[in-house]
């Protein structure tokens, strides 16, 4: 992995596929590469020319010959799995004759042991990748056409992939192939795109078509088709995307990080929007596809989600439980499908991704639908895997999210809980008086928003005080213990300092063997029932030096530091308070001057195990 480009038609090619990748750089990578079809001439094949760089697509652009012509061409930005960073480990791969170039994103399980058969066939490998095994299936293939010899290599492969793959000998053509991998096919004006990312097509068609997992395509300039890897014709029906090109712009911003931050107001007002139903204090979720008397035949809901989205479910879960009195809870989706969980038919399970094609997530719904369970996706992105793999749910409407790092989608995935929280609660035993309550707390939440980022000037100056810190801890209670898990994860995934999360209750269990000066703590201290067991908290690390920035809704006197922030509804409290440790977070990476839109070692969406 991480990023595809492809493009056949009659424009220039590179100068696209550059385009493309500098579209596609947030999604993380460490080297990039770039290959064209020369034309044909009389009596000769056509040519692949090829260039190749580590580090950033800027340093490919540098490398690349300014008489490098063509109108076909494919291009790719690689997340190391396999083999370091390096020239000869980048995409695209060749055959040892020239002929084949394939990118690909995923993983070749098998790769070790097709690779072993290759050398004992006398094959020379020029790099540690496992795509390269695949471009020699290909070229090894006996197949009369290109399609075809794709085909029998794949039948060779196991694992993920999404890959793109020219040909010397077929110049009119790109084929493209998807198996848990995103690959997604720009339909234009007598030119076709192909990617991994509609970030990449945007500027130039919004009409696309998603390839669903073992299906294949074959790109031509004037025209599309696609079909299964048997070779079953397939029917495609394109569709529009909703965002612009301009949505993957800064606006004005120095990151996207910080746009997406300071944009989470009018995120959260969009994925409100045209949902709330003030007549019976409730709220019209349609996409869901499950009528009331399913909703109350519901025992027990289980949330599935990695990383931020992981930590969405449990406040997800804490709402469901709270307001639907449903038991509820998360677990990391990409451990849920190994300790063979036991599959309830009165279990409502929730897919949750930024994406909508996270592999450990779209891995976990499949092993549910075989399993006969039903399943809702809350997802960002239209038409993604998930959303078309589950059996309904929610789009969460945040908008294109560029930097590696969530933090709109992550709000506005929480709010959407909170929407099926209320939505379950008011079938179930919720009452008008709460139902009319949490609605008003969820009309309030934008101009909230708008308030604590009005204070970003004060965070910025707490952060630049603690950037020092070796390492952090986070402590919550309940609803905080989430919010503090999800700080620490951000606080981490950009500065790289070292963080981590416990209860606030749990202190005395053991991590109050970490308290000393050097150490400090940042507390989620909401005014609910639990305020003086978390001031109880603050008070043992005070009496062990310990430093304390808290989180609240009014200043407390043990803590060196207080963010304040506005009241909500209890339930909805944890929405507001993930907020100002964003923006500690990004301040923090910023004072030390990290590469804060490309964090080390991350990609935006994790298409692997």
């Amino acid at each position: 992995m991480c990023g595809i480009v492809g493009y056949i038609g009659k424009r220039d090619v590179a100068p696209l596929l550059l385009e493309g990748l500098q579209r596609l750089e947030y999604r993380g990578y460490d080297s990039a590469g770039i290959v064209i079809t020369g034309k044909a001439a009389a009596g000769r094949p056509g040519t692949l020319k090829t260039v190749k760089a580590k580090g950033r697509v800027r340093d490919l652009e540098a490398k690349v010959p300014k008489r490098f012509a063509g109108t076909t061409g494919i291009a790719h930005t690689r997340w190391a799995t396999h083999g370091a960073p390096s020239d000869e480990n980048a995409h695209p791969h060749l055959d040892a004759e020239g002929k084949v170039a394939v990118v690909h994103n995923g993983i070749i399980d098998n790769a070790s042991e097709l690779r072993a058969k290759l050398v004992a066939d006398g094959v020379a490998f020029l790099s540690e990748t496992d795509t390269e095994v695949l471009v020699h299936l290909i070229a090894r293939a006996q197949a009369a056409t290109l399609e075809e010899k794709v085909r029998e290599a794949l039948k060779s492969v196991e694992g993920t992939y999404g890959i793109a793959v020219l040909h010397a000998d077929f110049n009119d053509r790109i084929v493209v192939a998807r198996n848990g991998s995103p690959v997604v096919l720009g339909i234009g004006e007598k030119e076709m795109f192909v990617a991994s990312d509609v970030a990449a097509l945007v500027a130039h068609t919004r009409q696309i078509v998603t390839l669903d997992d073992g299906e294949m395509a074959t790109l031509k300039a004037d025209d599309f088709r696609t079909y299964t890897t048997e070779g079953s014709s397939t029917t495609a029906t394109p569709t529009t995307v909703e965002w612009e090109a301009e949505s993957y712009d800064m606006g004005g911003h120095d990151t996207y990080m910080h746009k997406e931050i300071s944009e989470q107001a009018d995120a959260v007002d969009r994925v409100l929007r045209g949902r709330i139903d003030d007549r019976f204090s409730t709220v019209h979720l349609g996409g869901l596809n499950l009528d009331a008397r399913e909703a109350r035949g519901v025992r027990r809901i289980k949330i599935l989600g990695c990383g931020t989205s992981y930590h969405a479910g449990l406040i997800g879960a804490g709402l469901i439980e709270e307001l639907a009195r449903i038991p509820a809870d998360a677990e990391p989706a990409s451990e849920f499908r190994y300790r063979n969980p036991v599959v309830d038919p009165d279990t409502l399970y929730v897919a949750v991704s930024q994406s909508g094609e996270t592999y450990d997530v779209l891995a976990a719904v499949q092993e549910l639908k075989r399993k006969g369970a039903r399943v809702l996706g809350v997802v960002n992105v239209v038409g993604s895997a998930i959303a078309r793999e589950a059996d309904g749910g929610m789009y969460v409407h945040a908008g294109p999210e560029v930097c590696v790092v969530s933090t709109k989608c992550f709000t506005n995935t929480v709010v959407a809980f909170a929407l099926l929280a209320l939505h379950l609660g008011r079938i179930r035993d919720l009452s008008v008086a709460d139902g009319r309550r949490i609605i008003e707390g969820l009309r309030r939440l934008p101009d909230q928003i708008g308030e604590i980022l009005a204070a970003e000037d004060e965070i910025k100056k707490l952060a630049e005080e603690y950037a020092g810190a070796q390492s952090m801890m986070f402590i919550g209670r309940v609803r905080g213990y989430p919010v503090a898990l999800e700080a620490s994860l951000k606080l981490k995934e950009i500065s790289y300092i070292h963080a981590e999360a416990y209860p606030a209750s749990e202190l005395k269990h053991g991590p109050l063997a970490l308290i000393e000066p050097a150490l400090p703590t940042v507390a989620i201290v909401p005014d609910d029932d639990l305020l003086e067991k978390n001031r109880a908290a603050l008070e043992e690390i005070k009496a062990r030096s310990g430093r304390i920035l808290a989180v609240a809704h009014r200043e407390q006197e043990k803590a060196d530091h207080t963010i304040v922030v506005p009241k909500n509804e209890n339930e909805l409290d944890p929405i507001l308070m993930g907020i100002p440790l964003q923006l500690l977070a990004y301040h923090t990476a910023l004072a030390m001057g990290r590469d804060i839109d490309k964090p080390r070692n991350l990609a935006k969406s994790v298409t692997v195990e």
